[in-house]
């Protein structure tokens, strides 16, 4: 198990990104959180297991009305998350 921070750029906020993040992250067993940033980008957390975190980075380009231009991916310390979450900041739902 490892855990890594996603940041995606482009068209991402407002479009329905962090609900379908999540629901990806259901579907593969992720255990992590998403954010909106104050900058325009997408901060994801994920932990789970490599292959599967491939797995789901490459499926965050299949989230409708969204628009990736540009991902990045750092490895960080392992962080044992219960459940995968939204994090709502003061900018409101999508």
């Amino acid at each position: 198990m490892k855990t890594v921070e996603i940041r995606l750029s482009g068209r991402v906020q407002k479009v329905g990104m962090r609900n379908c993040v999540r629901h990806i992250a259901g579907k593969l067993s992720i255990r992590g959180d998403v954010m909106n940033l104050p900058d325009g980008t997408v901060r994801i957390r994920a932990t789970g297991d490599p292959i599967i975190l491939d797995k789901f980075i490459s499926m965050l380009y299949g989230c409708p009305r969204a628009l990736i231009r540009d991902i990045g991916i750092t490895d960080i310390q392992y962080i044992p998350f219960p459940d995968f979450s939204v994090v709502r900041a003061d900018e409101g739902p999508d």
